[in-house]
């Protein structure tokens, strides 16, 4: 009777490890992937030329707009659902305001960063709130009043602006650049019409330790992670110029329109090409 018992107790006991053991097994994570992935990339910023300015003998600031919805500069614009370490430029942008990593600087006439504005103000600002009437479908169809609340759509942002220096080092014989803030930018479908509406500043210098971090989708190769700092850097994306620093200090669609526009970003462009160019004798 006594081994019974025994018996009885080893069987329960290995069942029990048994059950044990395959309840671990199940609870874990499986490897979404080729192999167990954090999703994090631990970079640091690529490390920029010093500037003397003794070796600064020409310089140029221009204003330039990147479209997402080209096919180049779609990777800014997607995943619209983070997944796998993979976001959106203003979603990247959004998460590092509201972790307080840099800060952004309301909009100003002058696209100065004078106003420092934070992630709650941003928020609030594109938060509307309307009062509407309406009438019910079903009898009596009476009417009601009801709050319709438009929250930030990160969607909406389809644009960026680049405020960039151009120069030339005599130290390194190179014409250089260097991007100084960027801006953010919605489009607004008012009646059947598109509007764009800047957002924000922010110093690109300051954002550079989130943007090395911040993985973007490769549709070349996915084992070579890059970051929105080296797209940036490596001039990964099309973009247009729509200002250049002028005694006026108007745009480009102030005194010109339509295909005169786009010839005079073509020009802006191109002296900038050439300045570099007509240095040299071959």
């Amino acid at each position: 009777m006594k081994r019974i018992i025994i018996s009885l107790l080893v069987l329960l006991l290995i069942a029990g490890t048994s059950i044990s053991l395959q309840a671990q097994i199940m609870d874990e994570r499986p490897v979404d992937g080729l192999f167990a992935d954090n999703g994090m990339i631990e970079k640091d910023p690529i490390p920029l030329p010093t500037i003397r300015v003794a070796d600064v003998t020409w310089q140029k600031r221009v204003w330039r707009e990147v479209d997402f919805r080209q096919k180049l500069n779609q990777p800014f614009y997607y995943p619209l659902e983070s997944h796998n370490n993979w976001r959106s430029f203003i979603n990247v942008v959004m998460d590092g305001l509201k972790e307080r990593k840099f800060r952004a600087y309301d909009i100003s006439n002058t696209d100065e960063l004078l106003v420092p504005i934070t992630y709650s103000e941003i928020i609030a600002k594109q938060t509307d709130t309307s009062f509407v009437r309406e009438r019910r479908p079903y009898p009596p169809y009476e009417e009601y009043d009801t709050t319709i609340i438009r929250q930030f759509d990160p969607s909406k942002v389809m644009r960026l602006r680049l405020k960039e220096d151009w120069y030339f080092d005599k130290q390194r014989s190179q014409l250089m650049v260097r991007i100084i803030a960027f801006c953010p930018v919605m489009i607004v479908e008012k009646d059947g019409k598109e509007f764009t509406q800047p957002l924000f500043w922010v110093s690109y210098d300051q954002a550079r330790k989130v943007m090395a971090q911040a993985q973007v989708f490769n549709r070349h190769n996915s084992a070579e992670r890059r970051t929105y700092d080296e797209i940036f850097l490596k001039r990964m994306f099309e973009s247009y110029i729509y200002k250049e620093e002028n005694v006026y200090d108007r745009r480009i669609n102030q005194y010109a329109t339509g295909m005169d526009a786009l010839l005079e970003s073509e020009r802006v462009k191109m002296d900038i090409f050439n300045f570099e160019h007509d240095l040299w004798e071959y």
